[in-house]
């Protein structure tokens, strides 16, 4: 089975501030890279990794830009991850029980993203590497985000200033001048067998500064979907329903199918595109209903819907009931709706 990398958009954002700044035409470039154009308000929306990479790589060289992968990890920040993941990490006793969170969880961030820690005599390796992105170039790009997002977790326990002594690249890759006068007492490794940082074993026992109570987020509260070509679809849809909503055309484009295959593994498991999207949209809208304030006008927009009318009469069909009283009985706690997709 073909594996296809999804990240969440989060990750792209400062790749088009960047080519952005510069006057770069950005909304021009995602497009051709079949990506959202209107990435604001989707953080925790996926995209697929790989046209992710290409509109980078193109933004660098189009623009000039050096190094962009390094300028876009320093904008990142603990921030950014998602919720659950920072809820994790927040409530996570020690360094070490805030690693062993990352690497069970990471896929949320990027669904193919496998963390791993390998210890040696004085350190602990925190090593990561990417499903399905074997020989594509510029891997650099997602390595880069991959060790800033562990190296942020540990500073959130040793202090923001904090640096490793080693960040390794699984891709072919020498930091410029730039990159390295940023970080002076970093040494880079370069063909390794996975993006690693190196942080010393005496920091793993800290205790955590947050010192919060344990949280209740449950074990599969935001856990992503796997592999199959219709968790993804779901997972990557949503990222595209304020333009209207992929065509199949896209849709099979985004899993590396024709179609016609597309239309085939649908229908195995009792669904067509068009069924899908309808899914997707619906629950894109009852979690905008119940965790905003946004018009009914906007969650109808956001959802891929032509009009409020529209919106309400496919709402009511699906389940029974206005998006306006959806909105009413979430706040009372007397929603009893059957979601058309579980998540």
């Amino acid at each position: 089975m073909t594996v296809i990398p999804l990240v969440r958009c989060q990750f792209l954002m400062p790749f088009a501030e960047l080519h952005s700044e510069i006057g770069g035409p950005t909304a021009a470039l995602l497009a051709k890279f079949r990506l959202p154009t209107s990435l604001e308000e989707k953080a925790d929306h996926y995209i697929p990794l790989l046209p992710a990479v290409r509109f980078a790589t193109a933004a660098q060289e189009k623009q000039g830009l050096s190094e962009i992968a390094f300028r876009a990890a320093q904008r990142l920040s603990f921030d950014h991850l998602s919720d659950g993941m920072r809820v994790r990490i927040r409530h996570s006793p020690t360094l070490l029980a805030a690693l062993e969170q990352i690497c069970k969880w990471a896929p949320v961030e990027d669904t193919n993203l496998h963390l791993w820690l390998e210890s040696t005599d004085e350190s602990l390796k925190i090593c990561s590497g990417l499903g399905g992105t074997q020989g594509i170039p510029y891997l650099e790009i997602s390595q880069w985000l991959q060790n800033m997002f562990v190296i942020h977790i540990v500073r959130q326990f040793v202090g923001a200033s904090w640096a490793p002594k080693v960040i390794a690249f699984g891709a072919n890759y020498t930091p410029s001048l730039e990159v390295r006068s940023h970080w002076p007492h970093t040494r880079f490794l370069s063909s390794q067998k996975a993006s690693w940082i190196e942080v010393p074993l005496q920091f793993l026992s800290l205790p955590n500064p947050a010192n919060v109570v344990r949280s209740n987020l449950s074990e599969t509260e935001g856990q992503p979907f796997g592999n199959d070509i219709v968790s993804v679809l779901r997972l990557a849809l949503p990222s595209y329903l304020d333009e209207g909503g992929p065509t199949i055309a896209h849709a099979a484009e985004m899993v590396a199918l024709s179609v016609r295959s597309l239309q085939r593994k649908l229908a195995l498991v009792g669904l067509t595109y068009s069924g899908l999207l309808e899914q997707v949209r619906f629950n894109n809208a009852i979690k905008l209903l119940s965790s905003t304030e946004n018009k009914i006008i906007d969650v109808a927009l956001s959802s891929g819907y032509a009009d409020p009318a529209h919106f309400s009469r496919a709402f009511r069909r699906i389940s029974g009931c206005t998006p306006r009283e959806f909105r009413e009985r979430s706040r009372n706690g007397q929603v009893e709706i059957d979601r058309a997709v579980s998540p």
